[in-house]
């Protein structure tokens, strides 16, 4: 399997690891299961919350989804949004394992409980790896039985590494801001690389923070959210198994929860939430697997956002895009093309294209004004910015993608191997 250790840092990673607020009320420990066969590193991460979180999630609307994502679903539903464990594998997605599968879980929920005095809806649970491969019941909860004593004070960059299977870069985001004149503080740890376009949320990424909200406003923020940020990334167009977002807010840092999500004071926490969850979605597109620049696509003049959203997302998936970006060769034609495909309503001849600020095709037409050069110099970079209007309506959206490099097949034809 392809692993951390072997692939080379993406060119579109961070400098460092970011500085992130400390999120009170939450305590983590890792461990190596030895669920890497042949490599030593951590691969199981325990979230505990002493005094309890609220929590809200949403997930992967794949059918052949993993039981750990059926089971994160229930404990929302049956428990009110009431946490106190998080338990997360990698090295093995937990997924199409059919009655093993349910038995590593049973098994795992079961050790929280005991080990944490809480109830069966108050243990979520995630996974990641290899599809389709049946791990020992035993193997997870005897790891959570070993480190549980270990349980302290997060040591974040550790937590965010442990969560990568062939991610190149440990991901996280975090800020400090004024809520009802309180300091809380929110972050998040993310990992994704490959199997990336979100059909609800993407890959396992998890928010804390110590703020006082409901679980109500937990559900409410992160599907807002998340459909701003996570359902607007996409690297292959493939939507795991797996695919779960899940957000604690701890109350540690004290005041009466919030009770509605509209409530006005919640204004800058939800600024700083989506800047947070922003970061950490292009993050994971910066990090694509074999990718070299990061593209911004947006569509405007559709006949809704939701059309603007399927006509983006479909320059964003289409090969020929994303390998011409990868050659930085400014062929605006093969964009035309991936938005004709979709069937969504388009005004031929009104369509109009930029290439970054040059304008390479306007009214249906290439622009009179259009230079080989100045496009070209527009698609060589590592940031690369298409915007699109397709002159119908007022419908707007804006997805992130990244190029489309043989790095890419190098990586997925090595992944079992």
């Amino acid at each position: 399997m392809a692993t951390v250790s072997e692939l080379p840092v993406s060119p579109l990673a961070p400098e460092r690891f970011p500085n992130l607020p400390k999120v009170a009320g939450v305590e983590a420990v890792t461990y190596s299961l030895g669920l890497y066969k042949g490599k030593v590193r951590d691969d199981l991460l325990v979230v505990h919350f002493p005094e309890g979180a609220a929590a809200g999630g949403i997930f992967t609307t794949s059918s052949t989804r993993s039981d750990d994502v059926d089971r994160c679903r229930a404990a929302l539903k049956a428990g009110g949004g009431k946490a106190r464990v998080l338990v997360v594998n990698t090295g093995n997605s937990n997924a199409f394992t059919g009655a093993a599968g349910i038995a590593k879980n049973a098994a795992t929920i079961a050790s929280a409980m005991k080990l944490s005095g809480c109830g069966e809806h108050e243990v979520f649970i995630s996974a990641t790896g290899v599809i389709g491969e049946p791990l020992p019941a035993h193997i997870v909860s005897g790891g959570v039985e070993k480190v549980w004593s270990g349980l302290g004070a997060p040591d974040w960059e550790k937590v965010a590494n442990c969560i990568r299977t062939t991610d190149t870069f440990a991901k996280a985001a975090g800020e400090t801001v004024d809520l009802n004149r309180r300091n809380v503080n929110i972050l998040g740890i993310a990992k994704g690389s490959g199997m990336i376009q979100p059909n609800m949320a993407t890959t396992l990424n998890y928010m804390f923070t110590d703020a006082a909200l409901a679980p109500n406003v937990c559900q409410a923020l992160i599907s807002r959210l998340g459909d701003l940020t996570y359902n607007c990334i996409t690297v292959d167009s493939d939507t795991s198994t797996s695919d779960t977002l899940l957000f604690f807010a701890t109350g540690a840092a004290g005041g009466e929860p919030i009770h509605n999500p509209d409530d006005p004071r919640l204004e800058g926490f939800v600024e700083a939430m989506h800047r947070v969850l922003l970061d950490l979605a292009t993050q994971i597109v910066r990090d694509g697997e074999g990718a070299t620049k990061i593209i911004e696509i947006t569509v405007e003049g559709a006949a809704s956002d939701a059309s603007a959203k399927v006509i983006a997302c479909s320059i964003a998936n289409s090969p020929l895009v994303k390998t011409a970006i990868a050659a930085s060769d400014a062929n605006w034609g093969r964009v035309v093309m991936a938005i004709g495909k979709t069937a969504e309503p388009v005004e031929r001849d009104r369509l109009s294209l930029w290439f970054g600020d040059h304008a390479v095709a306007t009214n249906g037409a290439r622009a009179a004004g259009y230079s080989e050069a100045v496009a070209t110099r527009a698609v060589s970079g590592e940031q690369v910015f298409i915007r699109a209007n397709v002159g119908v309506g007022e419908g707007r959206a804006r997805v992130w993608t990244c190029d489309l490099t043989d790095g890419y097949v190098k990586i997925n034809g090595a992944y079992r191997s």
